[in-house]
């Protein structure tokens, strides 16, 4: 692989001249630049991109760690990322956690090893190790869905509280009383939020006494397996609520399995949307985050931390949420 040096030699040039040719730095005659670039061209010569990073202590990388990268909404997340990062010709690498503190921990040393530039996180199970870890290395760190504590750094999210108490009280005003949650660990932010949302609508409206929660995983198995739990008890749900898209699966497809009608018989909201390849009539009532406007406000804050242009007061971003009306949620028909 040719170096500098053999560029340079070739052009009968200093190798400091070939330097200033590709970062465009510096005075040079346009006669020189354009025998310097012939030569690179010729001898097909890639400045090592790295090396000159780590000597400018930049890499020009970032990293985007997410629970489920399977999820849409991880994935328009992702592509917010992606778009605020190339517009400042930053590179992105993804790494998907699984919810697990081990796997995210082993991909905060892998991430210190490449001297990445940021790291924009969705915490596992409200763990602030990996958080602090990357702090230590000097790695600045921006939190994404989910709130953290016990740390300074910035954050962006959505209102999950918000949209889980809009959400249930859109459901008490169809007539529905007897409203089951199926929702993530104890230990995330987000499951945390949205089951106090869920239980204000409640309590406001006199049915404190009627609140029914699930904690398992933001997964498919979960919403089918709580949801066969909850239509085998004596006061069976009118509506079930579950808290993110991929439980409202598992919530539907356990109703069908069970040959219950949706929204006849029990009205489903969730937040986020199902996926293109799995959607099914009725279409799901749910609460839409501004999943890609969260990526790409937490990456341009990311960008002017690591730039130096903003060292003011950590940000704790919370964005709005929106309810979409579909077919999934209808009026009680029953008791």
């Amino acid at each position: 692989m040719p170096t500098v040096l053999d560029v340079a030699k070739r052009a009968g040039v200093a190798p400091i001249t070939v330097s200033r040719v590709i970062n465009n730095s510096g005075y040079i005659s346009q006669a020189t630049r354009e025998r310097v670039e012939a030569v690179v061209k010729e001898l097909g010569y890639v400045p090592n991109t790295l090396a000159r990073g780590l000597r400018s202590k930049r890499t020009k990388t970032l990293a985007l760690v997410v629970t489920d990268i399977t999820n849409p909404y991880f994935t328009l997340m992702a592509r917010g990322v992606e778009d605020a990062a190339g517009a400042s010709n930053y590179t992105v690498i993804y790494c998907n956690s699984d919810e697990s503190e081990a796997k995210e921990e082993n991909y905060a040393n892998l991430l210190a090893q490449r001297q990445v530039d940021g790291v924009l996180l969705v915490p596992s199970c409200g763990n602030v190790k990996t958080i602090k870890f990357l702090l230590s290395n000097n790695i600045n760190v921006v939190a994404l869905d989910r709130r953290v504590s016990g740390v300074k750094i910035d954050s962006v999210r959505s209102d999950s509280e918000d949209g889980a108490y809009r959400l249930v009280k859109l459901l008490i005003g169809l007539g529905h009383k007897r409203i089951v949650m199926i929702t993530g660990p104890k230990d995330v932010s987000t499951s945390v939020d949205r089951v106090a949302g869920y239980r204000r609508a409640l309590i406001e409206s006199g049915l404190g006494d009627n609140e029914q929660v699930y904690y398992g995983a933001f997964v498919q198995q979960s919403g089918y397996e709580f949801t066969q739990q909850a239509m085998t008890q004596s006061s069976k749900p009118t509506a079930i609520f579950g808290a993110n898209n991929f439980i409202a699966i598992g919530i539907i497809k356990a109703l069908r399995d069970l040959r219950i009608n949706v929204p006849g018989d029990v009205s489903v909201v969730a937040f986020d949307d199902f996926p293109e390849s799995m959607l099914v009539a009725p279409f799901l009532t749910f609460v839409e985050q501004p999943a890609y406007e969260m990526g790409r406000i937490a990456t341009e804050l990311l960008l002017k931390r690591i730039s130096g242009e903003f060292n003011g007061g950590y940000q704790k971003l919370v964005l709005p949420a929106e309810i979409i009306e579909r077919g999934s949620a209808g009026p009680n028909n029953g008791d």
